[in-house]
């Protein structure tokens, strides 16, 4: 047994001196590894010529250029030769489609003109439609009178100062109706400025009177009768020209200056509409703009650049 122990004993002390020396040379190995690589680094580093010799790359060659074959002078002086050919059928069927184009856009052209014609012809009517309702009723214009002016004022002014001095002294159909019957005695007597004489002859020549049978009968309760006729159908012109040959038109001047302006207003009334039928209103002229002036800025510094 002793002789076991003490041959381990000295086993272990053979190889602690081998395992120590392997030790230091490994540690030396690793130490000279580390030296030369930043040896080698520092030269690289500061040594150009190494750089280069480590760092060398393979040079990459350019492919050599092929010449272009030459132009003929002709042809490079055409106007280009690069686009294709036209087809003279596809130019033709394109021309005749813009055509078609221009032709549908010349339609919708004067279709939009005439619609805005009928337009404004409605908007005449409408105006002069008004005045006359306005007129038959016998009340102001109010409104409508500025619509007159700005609408007929340029075209027909005449007709527009009638309506409107006859819409500030309104007079109906009814009122001259009503005024010629309370006229009516009046009418068919004498007047006060005729003499015995004149009513005597009146008198005879009223008693025998020969006359063609389509001669309307001049007695004054025969042209009383058709007077107020033409009134119920509205024909004022008519009455007047009745009133005003009967024996006491002296004592119906103010129903005769009525009539008469009831007449001219109506009158006027169908010349608007008339107006308003056949030459609708002329259309604005364009507004041309003005040409921008240039800033005085860029003025000064184009003739300092100068």
């Amino acid at each position: 047994m002793d002789d076991v122990v003490g041959d381990f004993e000295g086993q272990e002390q053979a190889s602690g001196p081998r395992s120590g020396g392997a030790r230091r040379a490994m540690l030396l190995g690793v130490v000279a590894f580390v030296a030369g690589a930043g040896a080698t680094a520092y030269a690289v580093h500061s040594w150009r010529p190494a750089a280069d010799f480590l760092t060398k790359q393979t040079p990459i060659l350019a492919a050599p250029v092929q010449p272009q074959p030459a132009v003929p002078q002709a042809q490079a002086g055409g106007p280009d030769a690069s686009l294709p050919a036209v087809d003279p059928m596809a130019e033709a069927a394109i021309d005749r489609r813009v055509s078609e184009i221009e032709a549908r856009l010349g339609r919708i052209d004067a279709r939009a003109s005439a619609a805005v014609g009928n337009a404004d012809r409605a908007e005449g009517l409408l105006v002069a439609f008004a005045a006359r309702r306005a007129l038959d009723r016998g009340v102001q214009l109010g409104y409508i009178e500025g619509l007159l002016r700005d609408r007929f004022g340029a075209t027909q002014p005449q007709a527009v100062a009638t309506i409107i001095a006859a819409a500030r002294q309104p007079v109906t159909l009814d009122d001259l109706r009503a005024g010629l019957g309370d006229l009516a005695p009046t009418l068919q007597s004498q007047s006060p400025d005729e003499s015995w004489w004149d009513g005597f002859r009146r008198e005879i020549s009223g008693m025998i009177v020969i006359r063609k049978s389509d001669t309307p009968s001049p007695a004054p309760a025969d042209r009383l009768a058709r007077a107020r006729r033409a009134l119920d159908g509205g024909r004022v012109g008519e009455a007047l020209a009745e009133v005003s040959r009967m024996p006491g038109r002296d004592g119906a001047q103010e129903w005769m200056a009525a009539a008469r302006r009831y007449a001219g207003a109506r009158g006027a009334l169908d010349k608007i509409e008339t107006a308003a039928l056949l030459s609708p209103r002329p259309a604005a002229p364009p507004v041309v703009p003005e040409p921008a002036l240039e800033p005085q800025g860029d003025i000064k510094a184009d003739s300092t650049a100068v």
